[in-house]
This record gives structure tokens, C-alpha cells and sequence, in this order.
């Protein structure tokens, strides 16, 4: 087995964790089988990680980090605020149609969580991250194309992390994609015509 550095076996490990629970659940994921996804030996996986908290720390934080990034590359200012917002909409929900069981183990993390003692504060930092990534992405936007908004930065973070989240559990259970799309568009005009002054819609 190659050598290599901590934070790169760290990370090795954590994608072997979300692929070995999307496939088998939470419960049903054992450091063996993670060890075993990744091709490395089980002192490896204890040398990484202290606990089990410990890495559903790393995996929470790892599979937002999949969909953030698509969005953050494609949310680069468009000719209007609305193409702009769509665009990074539409990328993520592209990750959401091409990962739907990557999903669907994010609503499985958070319920995991909420359910062990001990374990709450990973949901909500979960849930703290969605806001925290939806308030960089407006802050982000605002910086570039220079609007003003009639809600407080925090508050749109809130209500789009609640938007997409619901948005994305609907269709895992029905499965529509036509009404999705007709659903992001909603909230894209929705979010355009938050805009104050001169902003561009």
C-alpha cells in the first residue's frame, strides 16, 4: 500500500465512506466495509479517524462540498441577476439527477444524527453549512454585479438552503423532473425580484 499524507488519506477514506453508505445506509456502513472501499488496511481508518463522529464530520462536510463546487463554478456572473441565479440552480440540480442516492444519504446523515445521542450538532452544522454556502454565494453575487437586496442576506440564505432541500427531497420521492424545473424557475423569479434599486433582474 503507497504511502501518503494524512489529510490525503483522510479524504481517500471519507469518498470511500460516502460511496459505502450510499450503497448500504449509515447503519449499515462498518469501518471494515469503509476500509475495504478504500483498499486500506482497518489500523489505517483508526489512524485517521478517532471516532465514528469524526467521520460523519468529514463525510457531511465532503458531500456538500460536491455540490457547492459545481454550483460555485457556475454561478460566475451572466448578462442578468436571473440567468445568473438559473445557472447555478440548474448545475446543481444536474448533481442531483446524476447523484440521486448521494442525496438521498444527506437526508440519512441528518436523521442519523438527530436520532444518536451525542451526534445532534453534526445535523445542524450540516444545516449551518447550506446557510453559510448560500450567503457566500449571495455575497458573491452582490460583490460582482452590484445590487442591493430588500431582505437581509441571511434570511434569503435561509429560505433558498430550505428551498433546495425541500425541492430536492420531493423529487427523490417523485421522482418529476419536469415539475422541478418549473419549480426552480419559481424561485429564481422569486429571488430576482428581491433585487432593490438598481439592480439588474
Amino acid at each position: 500500500m503507497a504511502r501518503m499524507p494524512s489529510a490525503e488519506r483522510r479524504r481517500q477514506l471519507t469518498e470511500a465512506a460516502i460511496r459505502a453508505m450510499t450503497r448500504d445506509g449509515v447503519a449499515g456502513t462498518t469501518t471494515r466495509s469503509i476500509s475495504a472501499e478504500a483498499g486500506v488496511s482497518l489500523s489505517v481508518f483508526h489512524y485517521c479517524f478517532d471516532s465514528k463522529q469524526a467521520l460523519l464530520e468529514s463525510v457531511i462536510a465532503a458531500i456538500t462540498d460536491h455540490s457547492v463546487t459545481l454550483v460555485l463554478e457556475a454561478i460566475q456572473p451572466k448578462a442578468t441577476l436571473r440567468e445568473t441565479v438559473r445557472a447555478g440552480f440548474q448545475a446543481y440540480w444536474d448533481h442531483v439527477s446524476a447523484h440521486p442516492g448521494e442525496h438521498m444519504l444527506t437526508y440519512e446523515l441528518t436523521q442519523y444524527a438527530l436520532r444518536r445521542p451525542g451526534f445532534e450538532h453534526l445535523a445542524r452544522r450540516q444545516y449551518e453549512r447550506y446557510c453559510d454556502t448560500y450567503t457566500e454565494l449571495i455575497e458573491q453575487l452582490r460583490d460582482h454585479m452590484a445590487f442591493e437586496l430588500r431582505v437581509p442576506v441571511r434570511v434569503l440564505a435561509r429560505y433558498l438552503a430550505a428551498m433546495t432541500d425541500g425541492l430536492t427531497l420531493n423529487h427523490l420521492v417523485l421522482g418529476d423532473d419536469r415539475i422541478a424545473a418549473d419549480i426552480i424557475d419559481m424561485i429564481t423569479d422569486h429571488v430576482a425580484g428581491l433585487v432593490a434599486g438598481d439592480g439588474t433582474a
